[in-house]
């Protein structure tokens, strides 16, 4: 059985501006990286639909979700952080980007695919419960998890997040909250410096330095992630697929390859084969070098399939 691949033309409306570099490019990077592998034809392509209110505020406060309504622009940009905007398309793309997180949540608990990679945009792990910050509105992969509890009573979460920044988001919702579990990398001290303080025994986070590439991640993941992921035999698995550490990515100075988000996502798939019957729901996050974010998405998604 193949995988999900759940993204949305909606997604490409949302446009920070032509020097930004959270662009609508990027999926259209993935995709023909997609055709030239040969990927695109495995895949089960699905439309996303966009996320309700109340699936927002699984996550969110409701006045915070009502103030993005509120802030959509009709022309122009609406700037909410000094790296945060949106345009008139922005609000559309965000609602689809966290319903397809919902939606490959709902597929994977029905058994209609085991695994659903979400090729949407904006990213969500940086927004936190009353803030958008760091290119995110709403946080899909927290919505996701948020979801899977809530409709289908799973005691027990994880979610796994190896983008290059710290997802401040995301952990603001795991923290200290029963059935979750967040293990996060991240390069440290980088934006939004965050991540490295006191933190509950469900937070397991592990800053990486500059210049650290795949035996780094190797380590952490061996040493501080599995015994913990083990210990709490998820019934679900969320990837934040970050690929902005790729040593292509000027974005910061992790030198991470595509070899190596091939490597985690089979440590993660086998990890779900053992305690999750297999199910895994992956949400891009970050990634700005246009040819290695392809490439990376499609060792990710290999990963994912077991091919």
């Amino acid at each position: 059985m193949s995988i999900g691949f759940i993204s949305s033309p909606a997604c490409a409306g949302h446009n920070m501006g032509d020097e930004h570099p959270e662009s609508p490019a990027r999926l259209s990077a993935i995709h023909d990286q997609l055709l030239s592998s040969g990927l695109d034809f495995v895949l089960r392509h699905f439309d996303a639909p966009a996320a309700s209110r109340a699936q927002l505020e699984l996550v969110h406060d409701a006045d915070y979700v009502e103030s993005i309504f509120a802030r959509a622009p009709q022309q122009g940009i609406e700037r909410l952080d000094e790296d945060t905007c949106m345009n008139p398309g922005s609000l559309d793309a965000a609602l689809h980007a966290a319903g397809a997180a919902v939606s490959a949540v709902d597929r994977v608990m029905a058994g209609e695919v085991p695994a659903a990679f979400c090729a949407v945009r904006p990213p969500g792990h940086h927004a936190e419960h009353d803030k958008a910050m760091g290119f995110c509105l709403f946080n899909n992969i927290a919505i996701a998890a948020a979801h899977a509890r809530k409709h289908y009573g799973l005691e027990r979460i994880a979610i796994v997040d190896f983008d290059v920044h710290h997802g401040n988001g995301t952990e603001d919702f795991v923290k200290g909250r029963d059935g979750y579990l967040l293990c996060s990398s991240f390069q440290s001290p980088f934006y939004p410096f965050t991540g490295t303080g006191d933190l509950p025994d469900n937070i397991i986070n592990s800053p990486l330095d500059a210049g650290a590439g795949g035996a780094e991640l190797k380590r952490v993941v061996e040493e501080r992630w599995l015994p913990a992921l083990e210990q709490f035999r998820p019934q679900l698995l969320c990837i934040s697929a970050g690929f902005d550490g790729h040593v292509e990515d000027a974005m910061a100075q992790l030198r991470f390859t595509e070899d190596d988000y091939r490597w985690i996502t089979d440590v993660m798939h086998e990890l779900a084969g053992r305690h999750a019957d297999g199910r895994i729901v992956s949400c891009l996050e970050g990634g700005y070098a246009l040819s290695a974010l392809g490439r990376s998405v499609v060792a990710h998604l290999k990963g994912l399939i077991g091919s």
